[in-house]
């Protein structure tokens, strides 16, 4: 039966392809020889079709969507983490357990920004307690970029519920990451937090603002007004 509905789910998928798109995704998320999507291969999918692919397959068991998380083809992994979204959102107490542990058991097939985003916040934020930062702070000292910005992202589930302190403890253990995909990442939950927070997030950043990178910086500040953003990149805050 696994196999059967897995197969048919695949069928699906690969009639959807559309080379232009790959070809555009392909640059897009940087899959060339020493970029950090080095080696991906993409169908040309957008996300909203993968969006209704993931509702309308929501009952395909466990197993079988981690399977499809292990696959070659970009959008399978990311139609495989739709559905463990879907899934923990619906799931009782024990199976948001089980797909807490094999989300991160299976962490390294995600692997590429828009992997993270779309599930980090969902399964691993929704399911941990922001009380207890031993799991982030493992993963915000990985030499994985996609764990790294696992940590960090993680805790926009935490901010949007006006809790700021897991973000901005994160935030600080990846202040100097030299990889621009953590730098936006971070200075980005720094500007959600100031979207809810200003002052939080400026006692966060005045103390540390001229020692962070300047993409951190540029994505933190992006909303304030525009004397106070300017200060802060003339280093005047």
């Amino acid at each position: 039966m696994r196999g059967s509905a897995l197969s048919a789910l695949r069928r699906e998928v690969h009639v959807l392809a559309d080379p232009q798109v790959a070809a555009f995704l392909q640059r897009f998320f940087k899959t060339g020889l020493g970029e950090y999507g080095e080696g991906d291969r993409f169908l040309g999918i957008r996300v909203p079709a993968l969006r209704r692919l993931a509702r309308g397959h929501r009952s395909l068991p466990l197993d079988a969507v981690l399977e499809l998380l292990g696959s070659a083809w970009h959008e399978e992994r990311l139609l495989a983490l739709l559905l463990l979204v879907e899934q923990y959102r619906r799931g009782s107490v024990e199976a948001r357990e089980t797909i807490h542990q094999a989300y991160l058991a299976h962490a390294r097939f995600v692997n590429n920004w828009d992997l993270v985003d779309a599930s980090a916040e969902h399964i691993v934020g929704a399911h941990v307690d922001p009380g207890d930062p031993a799991l982030l702070m493992q993963m915000a000292r990985s030499n994985s970029v996609w764990e790294r910005r696992i940590a960090i992202m993680v805790t926009f589930h935490w901010i949007k519920k006006g809790e700021f302190r897991p973000a901005l403890r994160i935030a600080d253990l990846l202040l100097n990451d030299p990889h621009d995909l953590i730098q936006k990442a971070v200075g980005w939950m720094l500007r959600e937090v100031g979207k809810r927070d200003l002052e939080q997030e400026e006692a966060f950043l005045v103390p540390r603002y001229r020692s962070m990178p300047r993409t951190m910086l540029r994505y933190a500040v992006e909303r304030f007004p525009e004397p106070r953003r300017k200060q802060y990149l003339r280093g005047e805050a």
